[in-house]
């Protein structure tokens, strides 16, 4: 038992402390570089998700495409109802098939938030836009991509690509293979298009 208060241990000097202390500072100035570089893209990245997310679950609130409702990707093109003609291994066609020259722009019938812009065995390079209601609206065989990312938001009319063979299409006449899906779903297409 201590009965004067004289076995306590010694006071750091007043240079360990300095030095404690700018050991710690150096630390957390180093922390605060690092946080400072990885945080800007990591921000960027959560807000963007967080956005899209928000938007899809507004889109879900708005009305499906409706018969004649939504603009050609590619305008001033004839539209010719391909939907369920035979393909290989069995299949049918779940879209149909808009012919035009090679690096035509490819424009979004929707608005919405872009969910995919990459390659596919069957449809080569793919953009995926969901729209209202939820609808997927799936743009194939492309030459190339616009300057979108998913979760991008576009406009009606935006351009997402350029028409090409991409895909199983590789050596058939260029053109856009476009659908529609609802639930999972494929739907035909042509009825919902605008006729010029």
């Amino acid at each position: 038992m201590l009965a004067d208060g004289n076995n306590q241990p010694p006071r750091p000097s007043f240079f360990s402390r300095l030095i404690s202390l700018l050991i710690k500072a150096i630390v957390l100035l180093a922390l605060l570089f690092v946080f400072d570089k990885l945080l800007p893209s990591i921000s960027q990245q959560t807000q963007s998700f967080v956005v899209a997310k928000w938007q899809q679950l507004s889109l879900l609130q708005q009305e499906l495409p409706t018969e004649n409702s939504l603009p050609s990707p590619l305008s001033e093109r004839n539209l010719t109802d391909t939907w369920g003609a035979a393909r290989s291994q069995g299949r049918s066609h779940e879209g149909i098939d808009i012919f035009a020259p090679r690096n035509t722009p490819v424009q979004s019938t929707t608005q919405g938030v872009v969910s995919k812009v990459g390659e596919n065995t069957l449809g080569g390079r793919v953009v995926v836009v969901v729209g209202p209601g939820g609808a997927g609206h799936y743009y194939a065989h492309l030459e190339d991509y616009a300057d979108i990312s998913p979760n991008d938001w576009v406009n009606q009319g935006d351009v997402i690509g350029y028409v090409g063979d991409s895909g199983n299409a590789k050596g058939t006449p260029t053109h856009v293979h476009y659908g529609i899906y609802i639930n999972g779903s494929a739907v035909n297409p042509y009825p919902l298009l605008q006729k010029d």
